[in-house]
């Protein structure tokens, strides 16, 4: 694979250079630059460059030695410092990838690594640096054959990340093919379960519903219902009394079973607002994926440009499912647009199923998107990390 986006320290990349965004003057900044330099030896490159290169503009590149890196070659963007957007910021980013990865070529490199140029303390929006970069290799690997990294954390990130998502294995553990699992191998919940389904002391459908009540008290962090005796008695001061025709069929309707304080919290459960939001419902029951997505974009006080960028979604693509009611996306389209538009759970599904999708507990990529959305972290990028961590395909490709 020619291009690849990793989570590493980019001074600790074992290819034949690196880059690293430099400023201006022969200077140590802060960020990659520095870090760069401290890897490298400090006073070594620094001499260097105050000796054979100078004062270099925003845009433009120079090679040095790698010194104490693994890198043989050092490649210095100097990264444009982000103002408004308006100020030619784009066009100098995207000339700072052009010609590193020209003068790598020039030089003979053939395997390069990039840190996300100017998205550190240069302040340029990350989900843009991350188009422009990607857009940039891409062109280049069209015409060029070379390997290329983009490094998208340093190493005080990359501990970060590491420990970001410490609940993201037992997430993917405990929601990936939970039934399977469960078959294979057992626990008192399954067994007992599966022994009062066999025989007819409980109907599958409430069984069911029961084990979905487990897992969403599991992925709150909350304590597990225990399962209650399905023959007894309901009490007339908490509970409704079962319908007749019911309990006589030898059934007791599932909300008699479940007091508020058995299942879900009172406060879950506030009158006005559930009524407010099933209006809300109503009035959209009829639309299509697009109609129901510029709606929920709306609704949130949203951006259309900041939804697509924040989804790492192409801009032709949104254009063409905002102009088309009956515009059908692909599933990973969909999916990313539910990040971009910061849904949470209920929202995602629905919105998933207008467009005839429903997120499968089978599939990791799903579950990966689920923990995301349930924890609304709203990042493609470190999205993508995970997913290429857990060797499922890449999205920003």
């Amino acid at each position: 694979m020619p291009f690849k986006i990793v989570r590493n320290d980019i001074t600790r990349m074992h290819t034949e250079a690196i880059v690293n965004t430099a400023n201006e003057q022969p200077v140590v900044g802060t960020g990659c630059d520095h870090a760069v330099y401290q890897a490298a030896g400090c006073e070594k490159l620094l001499a260097y460059r105050r000796e054979h290169i100078g004062t270099v503009e925003e845009g433009g590149v120079f090679i040095t030695p790698g010194f104490d890196l693994p890198a043989k070659y050092i490649i210095h963007a100097v990264s444009p410092l982000y103002i408004d957007g308006r100020r030619g910021e784009e066009e100098l980013l995207r000339a700072c990838y052009r010609k590193s990865l020209t003068l790598a070529a020039e030089t003979g490199i053939r395997s390069i690594a990039f840190p996300l140029i100017s998205t550190g303390g240069f302040g340029y929006p990350k989900e843009e640096g991350m188009r422009i970069a990607v857009d940039e290799i891409h062109a280049f690997l069209l015409r060029s054959d070379m390997q290329i990294y983009l490094v998208v954390f340093d190493e005080k990130a990359t501990r970060m990340g590491r420990n970001l998502y410490p609940g993201l294995e037992a997430y993917i553990d405990r929601n990936y093919v939970q039934e399977r699992r469960e078959e294979e191998y057992g626990g008192p919940d399954y067994a007992e379960r599966k022994s009062r389904e066999e025989s007819g002391e409980v109907p599958e459908a409430y069984s069911r519903r029961f084990l979905e009540e487990q897992r969403r008290r599991a992925r709150q962090g909350r304590p597990k219902p225990k399962m209650p005796d399905f023959q007894m008695p309901v009490s007339a001061s908490r509970r409704e009394e079962p319908d007749r025709d019911i309990e006589e069929s030898g059934y007791v309707q599932e909300a008699a079973l479940f007091a508020p304080g058995d299942l879900y919290d009172e406060e879950e459960t506030a009158i006005p607002d559930m009524q407010r939001e099933l209006a809300e419902r109503m009035e959209h029951l009829s639309d299509t994926f697009p109609q129901y997505l510029f709606y929920l974009i709306d609704k949130k006080g949203l951006d259309n440009t900041e939804v697509y960028k924040r989804a790492i979604v192409d801009k032709k693509v949104f254009s063409k499912i905002k102009n088309n009611p009956e515009y059908h996306p692909q599933k990973l389209t969909a999916l990313c647009l539910c990040i971009g538009a910061k849904l949470n759970m209920d929202e995602t599904r629905d919105l998933l199923a207008r467009a005839g999708y429903a997120l499968s507990p089978c599939d990791k990529t799903d579950i990966i998107f689920s923990f995301f959305i349930e924890h609304q972290i709203y990042d493609m990028i470190e999205l993508d990390i995970q997913l290429e961590e857990h060797g499922l395909p890449c999205i920003i490709e």
